[in-house]
């Protein structure tokens, strides 16, 4: 296979490239005098881009909003109550035909590598096996991690420390938490060390909801950062949320931001769910309630933009689209300057795939032939037409591929 008059990221040339194998095998400036033959792609000087990284969602909640009821306050913690009823209805046939179809949906938006969060406060975890098994039965289609996540808490849930371990042993990939939704500022930080000494014991990663909520005394992130620091496994470690950041003053950020920095640990954003649950108690003037994207960023730490909810107890839009997480992460954190828009694809390719520390991933030589296709010519057009995914190729094959839209009728100016 080979793909012709393409455009790379942060290259201003058309190149060729060619797939041999299920790998790239060469990546080559565009001969002027090339003509297309049968079987190329042309790109017609269109981005091709390495796959989308969705980093953070909920694969197991995925089309459940309103069942069994509506999230009607559209709070984080009405959101956890709802899923609460929605955990007794879940069964294998369930949970596989809304992930599937999900699944399906990032597909065709571009995404190759996924981190779920699956709930483990529920005594059958059939989400957890479920979803381990659609890991196993996917993966020459797409890459999924499976975090053991326990929406209720550690120790706040009865059992709930030994439901993580049976996870570990099913077959989770990562080790979550929720320090800040534990009953007590005590046992939230049990919970932190509970975690770290799962991922030391089954060597995983770990990604924990940190901190999602308005407060300004959460403070969950430093004990995190500083565990993972004296693990030595800071590079292991995100912090997804962390929507508390957003409250604290800028003199306790700044004591922070040092912390964070040595401790090497990686962020997740979620905006366009930060921004609609957070602030709900306050009344004029509103948070915004996302975390210190830009500061983050400029300090030199790794953060990843992601979905977070399609259709479920805590979001009741979303569409799969990570251009639309990108749009929203970017005017809400205010990075509308020319350079935040120049590498914005990074936050939702490159940076994501840092955290989840995938490997060999990227349009290189060697590397499997993994990239998408998009209108556009460069992260900047993409980012300001929200340009289509026009083709999602896996080792050389397609997922798939659609025709760019066109305007067919234009009243005459």
């Amino acid at each position: 296979m080979r793909i012709i008059n393409a455009r790379l990221r942060q290259k201003t040339e058309l190149y060729t490239i060619e797939i041999e194998k299920g790998l790239f095998s060469a990546i080559n400036a565009q001969d002027k005098s090339l003509a297309a033959s049968e079987g190329d792609i042309d790109a017609r000087g269109q981005l091709l881009c390495a796959p989308f990284v969705e980093p953070h969602i909920h694969l197991d909640a995925a089309l459940t909003a309103g069942e069994p009821e509506w999230n009607r306050s559209g709070t984080l913690f009405e959101g956890i109550e709802r899923w609460s009823q929605r955990k007794p209805m879940l069964n294998r046939e369930d949970i596989r035909r809304r992930v599937k179809e999900t699944l399906a949906l990032l597909i065709d938006n571009g995404v190759q590598h996924i981190r779920t969060h699956i709930d483990t406060t529920d005594p059958s975890l059939i989400a957890m096996r479920t979803l381990c098994e659609l890991r196993d039965e996917l993966k020459d289609v797409l890459d999924i991690q499976v975090v053991a996540f326990p929406q209720e808490g550690i120790h706040s849930y009865p059992n709930g420390e030994a439901l993580m371990a049976q996870a570990m042993e099913i077959g989770a990939d990562v080790v979550g938490g929720i320090p800040h939704f534990e009953y007590t500022r005590e046992l939230g930080e049990k919970s932190v060390k509970t975690l770290i000494q799962l991922a030391l014991k089954y060597d995983r990663l770990v990604d924990v909801h940190c901190d999602e909520i308005d407060d300004p005394n959460s403070r969950f992130l430093e004990f995190l950062a500083h565990e993972a620091m004296q693990a030595g496994i800071g590079d292991r470690v995100t912090a997804s949320h962390t929507t508390a950041m957003h409250s604290y003053d800028n003199a306790y950020c700044s004591k922070l931001f040092r912390l964070l920095k040595h401790s090497g640990i990686h962020f997740v954003s979620c905006p366009t769910e930060s921004i609609h649950l957070q602030g709900r108690f306050d009344s004029y003037p509103k948070r915004r309630g996302l975390t210190r994207v830009k500061e983050l960023t400029a300090a030199g730490m790794n953060v990843g933009l992601a979905q977070d909810s399609i259709f479920d107890p805590w979001y009741s839009l979303g569409n799969g689209k990570l251009l639309r997480s990108l749009d929203f992460g970017l005017h809400i954190c205010q990075m509308m300057g020319y350079d935040d828009f120049v590498r914005a694809l990074d936050f939702i390719t490159d940076n994501s795939a840092k955290l989840m520390q995938l490997k060999n991933y990227g349009i290189v030589e060697g590397h499997p032939a993994n990239a998408i296709l998009l209108s556009g010519e460069d992260d900047y057009s993409v980012l300001r037409n929200q340009g289509e995914v026009l083709l999602n190729l896996r080792h050389g094959k397609i997922l798939m591929q659609r025709q760019p839209s066109t305007v067919t009728q234009r009243v005459s100016l």
